[in-house]
């Protein structure tokens, strides 16, 4: 390493590496990687989510392995993934093809297919529950023939091929889609963003994004910190979106199911101006966010900075902008490079000494 500019500095970081290990069991216990996949699936969603690979087993392994540290799993995960080779692309995948658990609207109360509340903190009060400090495996069992029994008296319900909220406003003439843009998507994971960005290497850093830094960019823009207001979310859904490849480049009858992956999808409705007959009139545009799991809260901020990217950007507002954004919601980058100045910076900081003495010496004598 060319950081390790003193004498026994190999040592020092075996040993310190050997301390790093140790702290990891030194209370005698050790935590499955099933246990985690089990127990923490929003933590194993983020880290998939922000290091691009959907991969439960992998996630929860780098959770294990970085003691429960977002910022270290996501690292290691992202670093494994650059080492594997990428040997299909999964063919266009309709978002209405999702098998829903979950499914609201805050625009409308009824809407077609309906509501489903699923599982969400929504409802839930923000107290500690103490009782789980001794929960017990006939607890737990408790709870899941409990649960499953219910289940059994509920009405079967088809829960794919749900219709889009928007589909409605489209057959309303409340809203008008854009064309379709079928141009090659960028890969940001194989070629690094530039700006000014595509949208395809937007949505991808946003949905990559770390969860706190996205939803902290999205909240300022709705405060005002940009030229948003107060999104609409015309629908938000969870659940499993297959996936599928084709062989040899076939035709799309010639295509293959792999298997599914769960993603949170947001549709916000975010106001702004619109053209018709030569004249501004007020409508509304698209925000649209996507994340690995379930994962409402980042998801949504995703959509509002979409929006906020796609039609407010030259307008002087930081959520507005592209570069600020996206440069700053990337949690390697970013914890990246605030860790280094960890690092021995000796000889740069000498050399700003030196220059403060030289500068000290000449008042002196100039005095």
């Amino acid at each position: 390493m060319a950081y390790v500019a003193v004498q026994g500095g190999q040592e020092a970081i075996r040993e310190s590496n050997s301390l790093l290990e140790y702290d990891r069991v030194a209370q005698g216990q050790s935590i499955e990687v099933d246990l985690i996949k089990a127990t923490m699936k929003d933590l194993v969603y983020q880290v998939m989510s922000e290091s691009s690979l959907y991969d439960e087993d992998l996630a929860a392994l780098a959770i294990k392995q970085a003691r429960g540290s977002m910022e270290e799993a996501v690292f290691l995960l992202r670093a494994h993934r650059s080492t594997l080779p990428r040997i299909y692309y999964t063919t266009i995948t309709d978002t209405s093809d999702m098998e829903v658990e979950r499914r609201i609207s805050a625009s409308f109360k009824d809407i077609p297919g309906g509501q489903f509340l699923g599982k969400a903190y929504d409802f839930k009060q923000r107290f500690l529950n103490f009782s789980l400090v001794d929960e017990d495996q006939e607890t737990i069992e408790k709870i899941i023939r409990d649960f499953e029994s219910q289940q059994r008296k509920a009405t079967d319900q088809e829960f794919n091929k749900l219709p889009k909220v928007v589909d409605y406003l489209v057959s309303q003439g409340l809203f008008k889609r854009r064309a379709n843009d079928d141009s090659e998507p960028d890969d940001i994971t194989k070629k690094k963003i530039e700006f000014p960005a595509s949208r395809s290497q937007r949505l991808q850093s946003l949905t990559r994004g770390q969860t706190g830094a996205v939803t902290s960019f999205g909240y300022a823009e709705i405060r005002g910190f940009g030229i948003g207001s107060h999104p609409n979310i015309g629908e938000l859904r969870v659940g499993d979106l297959p996936l599928c490849v084709s062989h040899n480049g076939g035709t799309d009858q010639d295509t293959y199911y792999i298997g599914s992956i769960k993603v949170t999808e947001v549709e916000a409705f975010c106001q702004a101006d619109q053209e018709e007959d030569g004249e501004n009139v007020l409508g509304f545009e698209i925000g649209y966010g996507l994340v690995y799991g379930q994962n409402e809260t980042k998801a949504i901020a995703m959509s509002v900075l979409d929006h906020s990217l796609e039609y407010s950007q030259g307008q002087g507002a930081l959520s507005s902008d592209e570069e600020f954004v996206l440069m700053h919601i990337d949690s390697v980058e970013s914890s990246g490079f605030i860790s280094h100045l960890k690092l021995p910076h000796y000889v740069t900081f000498q050399s700003h000494l030196d220059g403060m003495r030289k500068i000290k010496n000449q008042e002196a004598k100039d005095e």
